[in-house]
């Protein structure tokens, strides 16, 4: 008989990985705690901007004509504890409010709700990004408070989702990860894998502990990348150097490679900043704090990079915002996405607004959710209006329509023609040539 899987959470994870295993064949119910949520979703409307989610939802949601009707959504975990057996928790773990630490209770609630109803052999299988050692007493937890005990059994299968590319990143993904502790768990993990796997994909399986590791310690690696390049930008202003051809020469090396060294106000969102914190938080839990203090300055030097910007803001204004126009180009964390969360864009367009500076925000898909963040900043329908009469652009989101702007259009609007390219990402020969002042991060002379 076919497997029947549930996913708790239907944030931009759960939404998500709802959708692909329908796409993959799987009946399959979502549950969340918010009805609002659900209702949405049964309508095939995702709560958040994704490339090619919403259409894939639409696909295989009941209810919607034409669609495989293999996908539904509920707020009943009694419902969900007799349809499915393979459960996917996939709920937040934000960071604690003043601790570096990660909020588990959102997870733990879920795995509290879910286990009165396992009352037949079932696989809890948990997606969210957790301190190493959750696993292992949430298993516990598990079989002690499901009526089928130990078959109720929990794996652990790490996300690795891009935003921007999630829909892509779970049918195809670069690799599956489980930890598990039975033959039985792996087999029902390979099952509900074989089209990935067949196409490729690395199975990796592990214990417990080290598939927790995996999701931290490539956040770690990559933060590290990031910030490492963005030091060097500090090091190429003082130095009157060029980042950008530093990168490229670097990135010749095979061990070191050209991705993520392109340096810029950092990074951001839901996930890299707090996983990295929580990360540091676990190690001293564990008596290995020393292990990872370098991550302290990566997270530092990335924090560095907004006041950076800010700097070289004000003084291309000449040395102070009052009474001056700032248009900021982008809000979102990355392009390809609305989520605000953390964004260095907008809070770059904060610290100036707090500093006396209008500024004027356009972002092609994260307008509604930063208006919520920052409500006081200016926003508006365009770029070309976010321009207008503005004494300094910044480009601090790379979006592809930023780069595919028309510097000379945007010159007949412009207060002053100078523009801050926060992302390294625009044709400075292209902007100088339509009378633009181009200014680069890590670029001084370039």
């Amino acid at each position: 008989m076919a497997l029947k899987i549930t996913v708790i959470g239907t944030g931009y994870l759960g939404a998500t990985h709802a959708a692909a295993m329908a796409e993959l064949g799987y009946e399959v119910l979502g549950l969340d705690v918010l009805p609002e949520k659900i209702e949405m979703l049964r309508r095939g409307e995702v709560p958040m901007y994704e490339p090619g989610l919403e259409e894939l939802l639409r696909r295989h949601v009941a209810g919607i004509e034409g669609s495989t009707g293999r996908l539904r959504f509920t707020t009943s975990y009694e419902e969900v504890g007799a349809f499915g057996d393979i459960h996917f928790v996939c709920v937040n773990t934000p960071q604690k409010h003043g601790e570096y630490a990660c909020d588990m209770s959102y997870v733990e609630s879920a795995f509290d709700a879910l286990a009165p109803h396992l009352t037949r052999p079932a696989l809890v299988v948990g997606k969210s990004t957790v301190p190493v050692g959750s696993a292992a007493r949430l298993a516990e937890r598990l079989a002690a408070n499901a009526p089928a005990g130990a078959d109720a059994e929990l794996a652990w299968n790490p996300e690795f989702l891009r935003e921007g590319f999630a829909v892509q990143d779970t049918l195809h993904p670069d690799r599956i990860v489980v930890g598990v502790t039975s033959e039985r768990a792996e087999a029902l993990l390979r099952e509900v894998y074989t089209t990935p796997v067949a196409e490729g994909a690395p199975f990796v399986v592990t214990d417990y502990p080290t598939a927790e590791l995996v999701k931290t310690s490539a956040n770690s690696f990559l933060a590290t990348k990031i910030s490492f390049i963005n030091a060097m930008a500090e090091v190429c202003e003082a130095a009157d150097a060029d980042v950008a051809k530093l990168a490229e020469a670097i990135g010749y090396d095979e061990r070191i490679g050209k991705k993520f060294l392109r340096a810029g106000i950092g990074f951001g969102g839901g996930c890299l900043p707090k996983d990295l914190r929580a990360f540091m938080a676990r190690a001293g839990e564990l008596g290995v704090d020393q292990a990872l203090t370098f991550l302290r300055e990566i997270d530092s030097i990335n924090m560095r990079r907004r006041g950076h910007m800010v700097e070289m803001a004000r003084d291309a204004v000449g040395g102070g915002f009052l009474g001056k126009r700032v248009a900021v180009l982008g809000a979102t964390f990355k392009p390809d996405s609305d989520d605000v969360r953390d964004s260095p864009a907008l809070n770059v367009a904060g610290q100036i607004h707090l500093q006396g500076g209008q500024v004027t925000v356009y972002d092609p898909k994260g307008m509604a959710n930063a208006k919520r963040v920052f409500p006081t900043l200016g926003y508006t329908t365009s770029a070309l209006e976010a321009v207008r009469g503005a004494h300094v652009v910044l480009h601090l989101t790379e979006w592809r329509e930023f780069r595919e702007l028309d510097p000379a259009k945007l010159a007949e609007v412009a207060g002053e023609r100078r523009i801050l390219d926060g992302r390294n990402a625009l044709d400075a020969a292209l902007w100088r040539k339509a009378g633009w002042v181009y200014r680069a991060m890590g670029r001084p002379s370039a």
